[in-house]
């Protein structure tokens, strides 16, 4: 019988697959390959419902591409939302697919407000034909903010991530500001391991995770101290700068704890180095599925060694 905790999901799925890999989803239709983009784009202004559903095929295409090596994908929302309600059926469409394919779907939305909105907010995401995973939460409200999330979740077999340091230089600007004694992002912590630890699975984590930057190992592995129960989202992998030495600092010492995430590097690999000279647009699934493959090799490596 398949677990219904989300935590417990999540590890029987990294544990298959033998990677902690989430798969960013977000589609830029100027970077779409060739062979999706240019007879559309030559032919004149495209409705933002041809544009949707070139955004589709390619998801489709990369999901069956890294669904034999990785554990999860993680569609941005923003990138469905601009292109309005065509946009959203390719966003639950996506959802519905990737679930085909066996897949954890994280959807990365950062909601956040108060009750009855937040309860709203929560329905939307984690309920419904189309509920997802886990989704992220911003902390910014507050505690209360985020208990309609974590009881959404709770009651479906759900998750939520809050945004706790997140990857970018701009992160310091709030997050590291001095808070009773610390930092802000550790009175945010504080809260995730205060909620958290009422919601583990059997597996030992909790359904409440955290949004912590690979960026910032350093910090990355003080709060793993300080939230040692909370699956990890790590972003900053790859094309943001962090190793996969870095990303260590927010595992567990056993190698459980975390999800690494990497968009760009992967879903858009034929467009760089080394993919781009291995593989044409015509070929571009191959690349997708090369880079996610090495990604794969590069953490195994790290995890190895340490």
């Amino acid at each position: 019988m398949e677990p219904f905790h989300y935590a417990d999901r999540l590890q029987v799925a990294i544990a298959e697959k033998g990677t902690p890999i989430v798969v960013g989803l977000d589609p830029r239709p100027e970077l779409l390959p060739a062979v999706l983009r240019d007879g559309a784009v030559a032919s004149g202004p495209e409705s933002r419902a041809q544009i949707a559903a070139r955004i589709f095929e390619f998801n489709q295409r990369v999901i069956d591409a890294v669904a034999p090596i990785v554990p999860a994908v993680k569609p941005n929302i923003a990138f469905y939302e601009c292109w309005g309600a065509p946009g959203i059926e390719c966003w639950e469409r996506t959802i519905l697919h990737a679930r085909e394919r066996g897949l954890i779907v994280i959807g990365d939305v950062k909601r956040s407000d108060m009750g009855s909105t937040a309860k709203a907010y929560a329905a939307a995401h984690l309920t419904g034909p189309a509920a997802l995973d886990a989704i992220t939460v911003n902390p910014y409200l507050g505690g209360d903010s985020l208990d309609p999330f974590i009881e959404a979740a709770a009651a479906n077999g759900r998750g939520v991530y809050v945004l706790v340091k997140t990857s970018n230089p701009g992160s310091a600007d709030l997050q590291d500001l001095p808070a009773g004694g610390g930092p802000v992002y550790g009175r945010v912590a504080d809260l995730v391991a205060a909620r958290g630890d009422r919601f583990l699975g059997t597996s030992g984590e909790s359904l409440v995770g955290a949004v912590v930057g690979a960026t910032f190992p350093a910090i990355a592995a003080e709060l793993r101290e300080r939230m040692p129960n909370a699956p990890f989202l790590l972003p900053g992998y790859g094309a943001q700068g962090a190793s996969a030495q870095d990303v260590l600092a927010g595992f567990r010492a056993d190698g459980s704890g975390g999800l690494v995430n990497s968009s760009r590097g992967i879903i858009f690999a034929y467009r760089r180095h080394p993919w781009a000279t291995r593989f044409t647009a015509e070929t571009w699934e191959g690349a997708v599925r090369a880079a996610a493959e090495a990604m794969r090799d590069d953490l195994g490596a790290a995890f190895a060694g340490a």
